[in-house]
């Protein structure tokens, strides 16, 4: 039997059992026996490391044709995904500066009509459509259209069964939770808590606009908090999976009666909206009925998730570019 050597191109293991063999039968120098007990120790140690990570079940594969999945070769999907979370961070550049520049018109245009107002009813014809009322509603949906990107994006890569870093899964139910959160703050400037109506007159005065911004941020809350419980092993029941493509179907029909009042351009405005609800609306069934036939046809379960994602980053994008 002829022994490999050392040096050559061989696993771990055969390294490992060629050198015990050989210092066991043969003298060794003491410089020599020093550096071979050295490599042996490192080659036992990365044996042992890389047997305790795979038999823990989180890793993944981090390269393509590289050894034990060297992190300086990342598989070219990360590159991918990895460009396109630096697109959406830098994408929040000007939503801030927006955010900034309507802060300063909300001001001087409260200082001017404070002597104007004589109601709720008058108050609120000026704040719609006025230049403070369509900065603060672009801002709302510019954001939004952020996290629905980051939504959409995470479903593409999950459909396209990309390999990607373990702590990306939690994008989609922090997106959700992060809107569900500033729609319930910010999503009307006079409704509660930052504006001057009380909890009860916000959901329950009748205003339908109000009340469909906060239920939306009540579903979108639950929604979250079930993938990011899906995400996290504490539920696995496969019903589990479809309260968020319903409620994209139920969001996409509240939008179509969604109205911004006595807005000038409410006739646009709502034409936006349907078209966006609309896509919803595919976009839920699409995912629902994938999940249904995901056994018998592992083909239109792929199409149905592409189509999903894919209509995701439709209303993400509209919703970025979203103006009045």
């Amino acid at each position: 039997m002829v022994k490999q050597p050392i040096g050559s191109f061989a696993s771990p293991e055969m390294v490992v059992v060629h050198y015990e063999t050989y210092v066991n039968k043969h003298y060794v120098p003491s410089c020599s026996l020093i550096q071979g007990t050295m490599i042996l120790l490192m080659t036992k140690m990365r044996m042992t490391a890389r047997g305790l990570i795979r038999s823990a079940g989180w890793a993944f594969p981090l390269g393509r044709g590289c050894n034990d999945g060297v992190l300086w070769r990342p598989h070219r999907g990360c590159s991918v995904g990895l460009v396109i979370l630096v697109c959406l961070f830098l994408s929040a550049a000007p939503l801030w500066a927006q955010h900034d520049e309507h802060d300063q018109i909300s001001v001087h245009e409260a200082v001017h009509s404070s002597d104007k107002h004589h109601g709720a009813a008058g108050y609120q014809g000026r704040w719609e459509g006025s230049v403070a009322g369509i900065s603060y509603s672009e801002f709302n949906h510019h954001l939004t259209g952020m996290l629905v990107l980051i939504i959409g994006f995470s479903e593409l890569r999950q459909a396209l069964n990309m390999p990607f870093w373990a702590w990306t899964r939690f994008l989609l139910p922090g997106a959700l939770l992060t809107s569900g959160f500033f729609l319930l703050v910010w999503s009307d400037h006079d409704a509660w808590p930052i504006g001057s109506l009380g909890f009860m007159q916000t959901f329950f005065a009748g205003d339908s606009e109000i009340f469909q911004h906060k239920s939306y941020a009540v579903l979108l809350l639950v929604v979250g908090t079930i993938e990011l419980l899906r995400r996290l092993g504490q539920i696995g029941h496969a019903v589990w999976a479809t309260p968020l493509p319903t409620f994209a179907i139920i969001g996409g029909l509240m939008l179509f009666g969604h109205s911004h009042g006595l807005h000038p351009s409410a006739h646009t405005i709502a034409m936006t909206h349907a078209l966006m609800g609309a896509m919803a609306v595919t976009a839920g069934s699409s995912k629902l009925l994938s999940d249904w036939f995901s056994s018998p046809s592992r083909s239109l379960h792929s199409k149905g998730v592409l189509l999903w994602a894919g209509l995701l980053l439709l209303i993400g994008m509209q919703l970025l570019i979203y103006s009045e």
